[in-house]
């Protein structure tokens, strides 16, 4: 499933976060690497407190450096200039997609948290929006903990809402748990009455006895479902526990992957952004302000509310 990871690179220590991860990656799956720069039009002085990289000379050579510096002699590192200037590097990333036929991108979160990001989105959010394909975003530690910055992935919480199209999600924690050796925590998050959101919070409102009914059976349906996730996966050789939670979902599972150890989080999401995803009550922004830890977001149907 992950054979080629697409790396984009502004020329930033913080950009460079994403690199153990990708080399980390690479060598479990055997995957080659594509790293790439997008030449951004009348870009400022500075990215992230560094030297913006305007020329597609500069910018071979930079990406050059980093494949010698970052990767592994055998493993297979492309680099690749857009020299065209670009007004929109999300999008001219996402198209990137089509042309480099890359099956996961890895990288940093450029965005500055809270609200603002939740209604605008970062850069790597609007890749996600825009692409196809998984995107593991890597949350940037604090500037003086970069360069001792490690990428592990011994466990991986898999969010589920006992739905087909979530199930991608799991299907790439899969060959990821596989590759890496690592441990799978599935979880489901069954919203208490207090807790929904959208159109359900509306109807639980004006209906409290039915909607607490409802999430009864839900509840008994979550722990059914998980019973037989595991007993697929436990038959397939992974090593799995899940659990069925109360709550509100992006506080849930942020709280469960603390208490797992979890490395990484695996989420189905339908790309989400903007004031889109701040209505809809979208779980993957919710998810990525909370939590410090790797996200992987796999892409699944528009219409599914968890992402």
């Amino acid at each position: 499933m992950f054979k080629h990871l697409l790396v984009p690179l502004d020329g930033s220590d913080l950009a460079e976060v994403a690199l153990p991860a990708a080399a980390y990656l690479a060598d479990r799956l055997h995957a080659s690497v594509t790293l790439v720069h997008i030449v951004e039009r009348d870009a400022s002085a500075e990215v992230h407190g560094a030297r913006h990289l305007t020329s597609p000379d500069e910018a071979y050579a930079y990406l050059n450096e980093v494949a010698a510096r970052a990767f592994a002699p055998q493993q297979q590192v492309e680099c690749h200039v857009h020299d065209v200037q670009m007004d929109d590097v999300a999008l001219s990333i996402a198209n990137h997609i089509e042309e480099l036929h890359p099956d996961l991108i890895v990288m940093c979160t450029h965005g500055r948290g809270g609200l603002r990001d939740v209604l605008y989105g970062s850069i790597a959010q609007q890749v996600v929006s825009h692409g196809t394909i998984p995107v593991l975003l890597i949350q940037p530690p604090p500037e003086s903990a970069r360069i001792t910055f490690t990428f592990a992935c011994g466990c991986l919480l898999v969010p589920l809402d006992a739905s087909p199209e979530h199930e991608r999600g799991l299907q790439a924690a899969v060959e990821l748990a596989r590759a890496c050796r690592a441990e799978l925590h599935l979880v489901l998050v069954v919203p208490t009455l207090s807790t929904l959101s959208g159109d359900r919070a509306g109807v639980g409102r004006l209906l409290p006895g039915a909607t607490a009914q409802l999430l009864e059976i839900s509840l008994l349906e979550a722990e059914a479902y998980l019973i037989g996730q595991v007993k697929r996966l436990q038959a397939d050789g992974i090593p799995v526990t899940a659990e069925v939670a109360r709550g509100a979902p992006g506080a849930v599972i942020v709280k469960t992957a603390a208490r797992a150890k979890a490395d990484v989080i695996v989420l189905g999401t339908h790309g989400r952004t903007g004031m889109d995803a701040f209505w809809s009550g979208s779980t993957a922004p919710k998810v990525s302000g909370r939590s410090d830890l790797p996200l992987l977001l796999v892409p699944v149907a528009r219409d599914v509310a968890l992402g």
